[in-house]
C-alpha cells in the first residue's frame, strides 16, 4: 500500500509540486494534501484516487518499493530505468 511519505518522495524525485500532481491526476488539491498528510494518508482515500496517483507517478518515471521488497528498510521510491 502506498504511504504519504512515498507520495511526497516521488514528487520530489521528479520535481513536481502538489499543483503539478493535481494537474496530472485531475484530483483536487485537498485530496492530494490529505493523501500526503501523515495523519490521514492514502489509506483513507478511495482506491481509485490512490490508483490514479500511483499510475501518474509511475508514468512519470517513479518506481514504488513496497514493504519487504528491499533487504534493508521499508517502503520507498526510486527512479525507474
Amino acid at each position: 500500500m502506498l504511504n504519504a511519505n512515498q507520495i511526497r518522495a516521488a514528487r520530489a524525485l521528479i520535481n513536481w509540486s502538489q499543483g503539478k500532481l493535481v494537474e496530472m491526476t485531475e484530483l483536487s488539491l485537498t485530496t492530494i494534501r490529505r493523501m500526503e498528510d501523515d495523519a490521514i494518508g492514502p489509506e483513507r482515500s478511495s482506491a481509485g484516487n490512490v490508483a490514479t496517483v500511483t499510475r501518474v507517478l509511475e508514468e512519470a518515471g517513479v518506481t514504488f518499493i513496497g514493504d519487504g521488497e528491499a533487504k534493508v528498510g521499508g517502503p520507498g521510491v526510486r527512479m525507474g530505468k
